[in-house]
């Protein structure tokens, strides 16, 4: 049987951003290649640093989203942890997580943070 592993909203969001910052750099090496046409080089600078200007967007956004989450102590590793929406892993041990009573004892699934779902 196949183990499901559960990753944190805040780590997840954080990891995008940060491949934003590599992808970014690589499409402007790859824009080094084009020296002779300046214009298709100056096209992928531009798509480059446009790359990592929406990752720093990112950051700052899940920065504020993570100063408003709640701090709890993750009962596996009791380690602290920060929970966003009504279902979320630990940052730490990938512990699914949830501080809503009626879910308590169900199997995880994220779409219980879909306003649908609720």
């Amino acid at each position: 049987m196949a183990e499901i592993t559960y990753k944190n909203k805040i780590n997840r969001i954080r990891t995008f951003a940060l491949s934003l910052v590599f992808i970014g750099f690589i499409i402007m090496y790859v824009g080094l290649l084009f020296k002779d046409i300046q214009w298709l080089m100056l096209v992928f600078m531009i798509l480059g640093t446009l790359s990592v200007v929406f990752s720093s967007v990112v950051y700052f956004w899940i920065g504020l989203l993570s100063t408003r989450a709640v701090q709890i102590i993750c009962p596996s590793c009791e380690k602290p942890t920060k929970m966003l929406g009504r279902v979320d892993a630990c940052m730490h041990c990938r512990q699914p997580l949830t501080m809503d009573k009626d879910l308590e004892g169900k199997e995880f699934d994220e779409s219980y943070n879909k306003k649908k779902r609720r």
